[in-house]
């Protein structure tokens, strides 16, 4: 079936969309400068670079968010001026944003439909028609009546892209589309994505994951600071030449872990017990303990109770069974801030949401949970003296890329958010650390970094229980790893003895004796 037959009319095909010179600046940045870029249809251009290089803010312009300050589009050789992002649409062009633009409550149909110029109005049963068409063509399994809150993150993106076909999106952008994804969705969505191209549509993949470039792209485009550093054809290329480009040096893959003392318990989990947020069971009766100078890693896909495991430890959510105890004693009755003061400190997995308070200064965020401590008082008020030297301190230390200390900490990219949310816990010296996904959604050279500083404190006998979906990160930092599968932990195997494969088999509810 060819898809021009089944998309809406008055759309046109797009052969070649072209930036040429694009120049885009915001106050005290300059976020493109003078970029060029192309895409033709039926393939896929990776747009690669770190978190802040400008890849989202050039392609924001080709979809009408933004206007370039200098520079041009053409479309099939042909100047075009965007708007808004309805002028782009007009011309064949979608955009898939990293969070998703859908209505909960609303079915999958009536997602589509809505902002269409009929509205509601028009036939959702026509609607539901073309997306059964739609979803045979490029093999999305998608439910035109289910609604989008019964959804798993994997098909909430699926959504997305048939909204953008419905559409009729020729030229389709996608902002860092495996961010949320588990490794099995991210699959998923590379075959519907090559099925998109052997169609005839032009796609460009903005990301920072070398090995995602490697395994999708035909060419490669690199930004680093604001420009383009070259573009190339994937015909081979080296994870760690792409990372020299990204970066500007040379980049470290292989984290040194050296032999360090196991010491004694500083967190043990007892029989916890917990439910998820539509109250049903999360976490089923689960028990581990981590020593000083360890790294408990704790794999599974998304949604076993990971999220609530690290939550319960935390404070944040309620346990409905089960104790914790943190160098002997009791935490489980505690509120947040008496934990952190018995020596836990917590990288959540939600940094915006749990970690940081976006329109609080840099500073402010560095003593968000210590500010109460007297260094930082005089008296009834705040001695800004102290916290203007203990921010630079963590800014210094641990590179944080910020313009001032009084920045809002929302403008600054997800990798320098994340160092300063490192930054704040490891400065009241716990111990344990409790570090939820901490290197999702940022970049190769922030990665680096904060695997390395996690290194660093295990050699400090932190004790550390470090949740993550990425098998590679947890075989690369962890002494021993749990596998939690469907709320309950289904083996304990110890690094050496862990491979890729017998993880996987754990994750998908095979059993293993410990």
């Amino acid at each position: 079936m060819n898809p021009t037959n089944i998309l809406p009319s008055g759309h046109k095909r797009i052969d070649h969309a072209e930036l040429m010179g694009i120049v885009k600046r915001f106050p005290g940045v300059l976020a493109n400068d003078h970029i060029n870029f192309d895409v033709k249809a039926g393939e896929i251009h990776a747009l690669l670079g770190e978190n802040g290089a400008g890849k989202s803010t050039l392609m924001k312009i080709l979809y009408g968010l933004y206007k370039p300050d200098e520079g041009e589009i053409r479309l099939n050789g042909q100047p075009v001026v965007f708007h808004s992002p309805a002028d782009a649409l007009t011309q064949g062009i979608g955009m898939i944003h990293q969070h998703f633009m859908l209505v909960p409550t609303l079915t999958v149909a009536e997602n589509v439909a809505l902002g269409m110029k009929s509205g509601l109005v028009m036939d959702l049963k026509q609607v539901k028609k073309r997306l059964v068409e739609l979803s045979a063509v490029y093999g999305l399994k998608i439910n035109p009546d289910a609604y989008v809150w019964q959804l798993s993150v994997g098909e909430q993106q699926r959504v997305e892209i048939v909204k953008a076909l419905y559409r009729g999106g020729a030229l389709i952008i996608l902002d860092e589309p495996t961010a949320v994804l588990t490794p099995q969705e991210v699959k998923e969505l590379f075959v519907t994505l090559r099925q998109m191209r052997e169609q005839g549509h032009a796609l460009i993949f903005i990301t920072h994951k070398l090995y995602e470039v490697q395994t999708l792209s035909d060419r490669i485009t690199v930004m680093r600071d604001g420009r383009s550093v070259d573009t190339i054809a994937n015909n081979g290329v080296e994870q760690r030449t792409l990372a020299r480009m990204m970066v500007g040096r040379d980049v470290q893959f292989q984290v040194d872990r050296p032999v360090v003392p196991i010491g004694e318990v500083k967190l043990s989990v007892r029989g916890l017990s917990a439910t998820n947020d539509q109250d049903l069971p999360a976490l089923k009766h689960i028990s581990l303990d981590v020593r000083a100078g360890e790294i408990m890693g704790v794999a599974g896909v998304s949604g076993n109770g990971q999220r609530e495991l690290a939550e319960c430890i935390a404070g944040l959510r309620k346990a409905t069974g089960g104790e914790v105890f943190l160098n002997g004693k009791s935490i489980l009755g505690l509120p947040v801030l008496d934990r952190l003061n018995a020596g836990l400190s917590f990288v959540p997995e939600e940094r915006n949401r749990h970690g940081i308070i976006g329109s609080f200064s840099v500073a402010e965020n560095a003593i968000l949970q210590n500010h109460g401590e007297p260094a930082f008082k005089r008296g009834m008020l705040f001695n800004f003296g102290a916290i203007a030297r203990h921010t630079d301190d963590l800014i210094q230390r641990f590179n944080v890329k910020t313009p001032t200390r009084e920045t809002p900490i929302k403008n600054l990219s997800g990798g320098n958010i994340q160092k300063l949310i490192l930054a704040r816990e490891l400065s009241r010296h716990p111990a344990v650390l409790i570090a939820a996904q901490p290197t999702r959604g940022v970049d190769i050279g922030a990665t680096e970094y904060i695997r390395n500083i996690l290194i660093q404190q295990r050699s400090e006998q932190v004790a550390m229980l470090l949740i993550s979906e990425d098998l590679d990160e947890i075989l690369a930092l962890s002494d021993r790893v749990a596998v939690l599968y469907e709320g309950e932990i289904v083996g304990i195997v110890n690094r050496e003895d862990a491979d890729v494969e017998m993880l996987g088999l754990m994750m998908a509810g095979v059993r293993h004796s410990s």
